[in-house]
């Protein structure tokens, strides 16, 4: 929770600035689309948070935005499927594709790392065979689904921002309450429930969780299938935000913005610790950045991956900070009793 509040006070800190540097910041449009991206990132961070607290990784999750992007526009417009078919076919596709996934690692012994770095390549790839590499689009219809992440819930008492330059409305991106729902239902399971105890415990020491009797392997599984859901679930957010999917390049590095959220809101790459609340404050934070490189004038659009590197390894080695310091504090108090 410390952690938490760190990165909070963090992501005020650069929200000032950017406010401070750039008029567009506080505008309502501007603070939408905020909300919006941090909503539709915040998810994805979830799910990669959920598999890093379990002791993995999973560097797979942009090429699943890209396979379930491209699949659900392919499925209503070219094979005729109704959305709710379609829908459920995504989000199985999801399952199926953690469950592999998390086999590889839990009964195959194959290192996370390989193992989602071959999926990276393997679904990009699928998407791009199955739609013959062509734009999958909705073709103007579908206004109904679309409306989960373009629609607008408005807020009473903030029907005019006045006081922001341009701003004319504001209300709350649809995506902020898929993000609040999972987030909700995540911190819930993680914190009250047996299985978010187990998760912890494998991700902090899997051969102490197996000797303590916790079965380690299904809650493996269960981790990376619950990442990867969650995952096909933000992509099919994101087509129906962008209307549009192109399977060369949809969801292209999200997993960078995943990985990067969960690290900066806590999540250690040791696994075992971590929290929801975290999570979706560094990815408030990641999105508040990258909108900073694009309203600062003063700095190139070019310089973003260079960004996100950045805050990776800065939230790399404050762990690894934060933990030689409790070992020292430790072995001192040891030498003390």
């Amino acid at each position: 929770m410390r952690k938490a509040l760190g990165i909070l006070v963090l992501l005020l800190v650069v929200a000032g600035v950017t406010a401070l540097a750039s008029e567009g910041f506080l505008t309502a449009y501007n603070l939408e689309n905020l909300c919006r991206r941090t909503a539709l990132f915040g998810i994805l961070a979830v799910g990669a948070g959920i598999v890093i607290m379990a002791g993995g990784i999973d560097l797979s999750t942009g090429s699943v935005v890209c396979l379930a992007g491209c699949l659900l526009p392919w499925l209503l417009v070219s094979e005729g499927w109704s959305p709710t078919a379609a829908v459920a076919a995504v989000l199985g596709l999801g399952v199926i594709v953690g469950l592999f996934q998390g086999a590889l690692v839990a009964w195959g012994r194959l290192q996370p790392f390989l193992v989602t770095l071959c999926g990276l390549l393997f679904y990009r790839g699928l998407a791009r065979g199955i739609t013959d590499d062509q734009t999958q689009g909705f073709r103007g219809g579908f206004d109904g689904l679309r409306s989960l992440a373009t629609g607008r819930i408005p807020v009473p008492g903030l029907t005019d921002l006045d006081a922001f330059e341009g701003a004319s409305a504001f209300a709350i991106p649809a995506p902020v309450a898929s993000l609040a729902a999972i987030a909700v239902l995540a911190a819930i399971i993680l914190r009250f429930t047996v299985w978010g105890r187990w998760l912890l415990a494998v991700g902090r020491n899997p051969q102490a969780a197996a000797y303590s009797g916790i079965p380690v392997a299904w809650v493996t599984l269960s981790a990376f299938a619950a990442g990867a859901v969650l995952s096909a679930y933000g992509g099919m957010l994101f087509v129906l935000d962008v209307g549009s999917a192109q399977p060369a390049d949809f969801g292209n590095f999200y997993e960078l913005y995943a990985i990067a959220a969960a690290v900066l809101g806590g999540c250690s790459l040791r696994g075992g610790e971590g929290s929801v609340a975290g999570i979706v404050v560094g990815a408030a934070l990641m999105q508040v950045l990258r909108n900073a490189i694009v309203l600062v004038e003063r700095i190139p659009d070019n310089v973003e991956y260079a960004v996100i590197g950045a805050v990776i390894l800065v939230g790399v080695l404050a762990d690894e900070l934060v933990r030689r310091l409790a070992r020292r504090r430790g072995g001192t108090l040891r030498g003390a009793a």
